[in-house]
C-alpha cells in the first residue's frame, strides 16, 4: 500500500513494509542483522542499552482533555504539547529515507471496548513482538483496518533536545489528543505494550470498565479467577493451572460482560528458566517467539537461560496460542474468585486471608510484597514495597477512582477477594522459610472451588484480617503465623513493624482515607 494509506500524516518514510505472517517478519528481521536464530527456531535480538523499561523517560502530553483526571507525579510525569511536536519533528526527519514496519492489531478482546493500534517502527523485530502481543485482526477486520491509535517506534534515533524539558535523549510520550505514543532511542520492545496498557487503563474507566493488571483463568465449570501480584509473587506460575485454562496473564479489563483479555500473547521473564519448573513457558520459546537479551552460543545456538550478562530481565513473547489450554476467545465470565497475592518476607502474615470489600479496596490500594535482602546493594533487611493497584507505573488516574471500580465489581457480582501470602514463615528471609508451593497450590484451589467460603475464620488483631482456623492439609503452624515462630514477641515485634509500614503508606491516599480503618493496626 501507498504509506498516506497506513500512516499519520506527519510521517514520510522511504516505503512502509507490511508482513503477513511470524516467518515473513523473521525473514526480514535476519536479512537486517537484526537477530539470530536459536536452535528451537525462536528469534533472539539485543534491545541495546535499555533492556527493561525507562520510566524516568515516560511522559503524559498535559492537555486540557486529560489535565484534571491524571495522577500528576513520579509515575505520571507531564510534557507540553510543544516538547512533543520537537520529539515528532525528529522522528519525522529520522524516517525520511528509512523502511518502516506496520503491524496492525486489537488491544482488547471485547471489540466493544478494545483499540485497534498500528505499530510502526524501524525494526521488523518489533513488528514480531506486536504481531505476537496485541490480537491478531480477522480476514474482514484487516482489510479495512483503521487505527484508533498509532505507536511509533524509533529506536536507533538519539534525542538532541536540550531545554525542551525531557530527562535524558530518549522519550516515551503518550498524546491521548493525538492516539499516537512516541517512542525515541530505546529498543526494548515492552515499551509499546506498556505504552497502550496505560492508555487502556486512562480511557476504560469511564466506560465503567475496570482495567486490571493481573492473570486470568477459566475452571471447567466456567467459574473465572483473576490473579494480581507484583513480581516474585508467583502470579504467572499459580495462575498456570493444567486443570484451568489460561485467559492471559498479564492485562485485563473486566466489563459488562466479564473480563477480557487486552492481548494476544505473553511476554514473560525467561531468566533461569527451566522445563522442569515453568513448562509451558520453555515449550513456547520456538519458531515466531521474540527472546530478548538472552546469550546465545556461537556454536550450538542453544540459549543460556542463567547467563545474564546482558540483563536480568531476559524476556520471550510468544502468542497466547503456543500455551496449550488457552481460551482461544481471550474472554471469561464474572470473576467468582479474585486473588492478591504477596510475598511477604517479614515471615508475619497468613498464608491466606478473606477479605470483605472494604478491606479489599484497602489491600488494592496498598499493592503490598516485599524487596528481599541481597536483591540490591545495601538491602540487608527485608523492604515493603507498596505498589497502588499491583501496578502503580500503568495507572494514569487516581488510585482511588480504581479501588472503587474493583468494589463495584465485586459487590456487584459477588465475588470473593482473598490475599494469598506466598512468602515466609517462622522468621523473616534469612530466617524463615518459604512457605511450599504445594501448600500455596491447595489454597489457591481452595479459594476456587468455593471452599474458603465454607470454613470457619479467626480475627489477626495487628493486621485485621480473617484467617481460616482449620484447613484440610494445611497444617497449623502454616495457617496461623505465629505458630510457626519459636519467639512470640519476636514475632508481635515484627507484625507491629509491618503494620506501621501499611499505615504510613497508606497516608499517600487521602482520598480513601475513610479506608484506613480496614487496614493493619497497632
Amino acid at each position: 500500500k501507498e504509506p498516506g494509506d497506513l500512516l499519520p500524516d506527519w510521517l514520510k518514510p522511504k516505503s512502509v513494509v507490511r508482513l503477513a505472517s511470524p516467518a515473513a517478519f523473521i525473514e526480514e528481521s535476519l536479512k537486517r542483522s537484526e537477530g539470530h536464530l536459536s536452535d528451537t527456531g525462536a528469534l533472539c535480538v539485543l534491545t541495546g542499552r535499555f533492556t527493561g523499561r525507562a520510566p524516568n523517560d515516560r511522559f503524559l502530553v498535559d492537555t486540557n482533555e486529560i489535565h484534571e483526571k491524571v495522577n500528576w507525579g513520579k509515575v505520571n510525569k507531564p510534557i507540553s504539547e510543544e516538547t512533543y511536536r520537537k520529539v515528532q519533528a525528529e522522528i519525522a526527519r529520522h524516517f525520511r529515507g528509512r523502511d518502516l514496519f506496520a503491524t496492525d492489531g486489537w488491544a482488547g478482546a471485547d471489540r466493544e471496548y478494545g483499540l485497534k493500534i498500528r505499530v510502526l517502527s524501524e525494526k521488523a523485530s518489533h513488528g514480531l513482538f506486536a504481531w505476537n502481543m496485541f490480537i491478531r485482526p480477522t480476514r474482514s477486520e484487516a482489510a479495512g483496518f483503521e487505527p484508533d491509535w498509532f505507536v511509533v517506534s524509533a529506536p536507533s534515533l538519539t534525542l538532541d533536545l536540550p531545554g525542551a524539558g525531557l530527562n535524558s535523549d530518549i522519550a516515551v510520550l503518550l498524546n491521548f489528543r493525538k492516539r499516537t505514543v512516541l517512542i525515541a532511542g530505546t529498543g526494548y520492545a515492552g515499551e509499546i505494550k506498556k505504552s497502550i496498557f496505560t492508555a487502556l487503563n486512562f480511557l476504560l474507566p469511564e466506560r465503567d470498565v475496570f482495567p486490571m493488571h493481573c492473570s486470568c483463568n477459566v475452571g471447567a465449570d466456567g467459574s473465572t479467577a483473576v490473579f494480581f501480584g507484583l513480581s516474585g509473587t508467583g502470579k504467572t506460575t499459580l495462575s498456570s493451572d493444567p486443570e484451568r485454562s489460561l485467559v492471559g496473564d498479564d492485562e485485563h479489563g473486566w466489563g459488562a460482560e466479564g473480563v477480557f483479555n487486552f492481548e494476544g500473547g505473553c511476554y514473560a521473564k525467561c531468566i533461569n528458566l527451566s522445563a522442569e519448573d515453568e513448562p509451558q513457558i520453555w515449550n513456547a520459546i520456538r519458531f515466531g517467539a521474540l527472546v530478548e537479551n538472552v546469550v546465545l552460543d556461537p556454536v550450538s545456538r542453544s540459549i543460556d537461560f542463567s547467563d545474564d550478562s546482558h540483563t536480568a530481565n531476559t524476556r520471550v513473547s510468544y502468542p497466547i496460542h503456543y500455551i496449550p489450554g488457552f481460551v482461544p476467545e481471550g474472554r471469561g465470565g464474572h470473576p467468582r474468585t479474585v486473588i492478591f497475592l504477596t510475598a511477604d518476607a517479614f515471615g508475619v502474615l497468613p498464608p491466606v486471608m478473606k477479605l470483605d470489600v472494604d478491606r479489599a479496596q484497602y489491600h488494592f490500594l496498598s499493592g503490598y510484597t516485599s524487596k528481599l535482602a541481597g536483591t540490591e546493594v545495601g538491602v540487608t533487611e527485608p523492604v515493603p514495597t507498596f505498589s497502588e493497584c499491583f501496578g502503580a507505573p500503568f495507572m494514569p488516574r487516581f488510585p482511588s477512582e480504581y479501588s472503587r471500580l474493583l468494589a463495584k465489581k465485586i459487590e456487584k457480582h459477588g465475588s470473593s477477594v482473598f490475599l494469598i501470602n506466598t512468602g515466609w514463615q517462622g522468621g523473616p528471609f534469612g530466617i524463615g522459610k518459604r512457605i511450599s508451593i504445594s501448600h500455596t497450590r491447595k489454597i489457591v484451589h481452595m479459594a476456587l472451588d468455593g471452599t474458603l467460603d465454607k470454613v470457619s475464620y479467626r480475627h489477626h488483631e495487628i493486621f485485621n484480617v480473617d484467617f481460616p482456623k482449620a484447613l484440610p492439609g494445611i497444617p497449623e503452624e502454616v495457617l496461623n503465623p505465629e505458630a510457626a515462630w519459636k519467639n512470640k514477641n519476636a514475632y508481635f515485634q515484627k507484625a507491629r513493624e509491618l503494620a506501621a509500614h501499611f499505615r504510613e503508606n497508606f497516608q499517600r491516599f487521602p482520598k480513601a482515607s475513610a479506608l484506613a480503618e480496614f487496614g493493619p493496626k497497632a
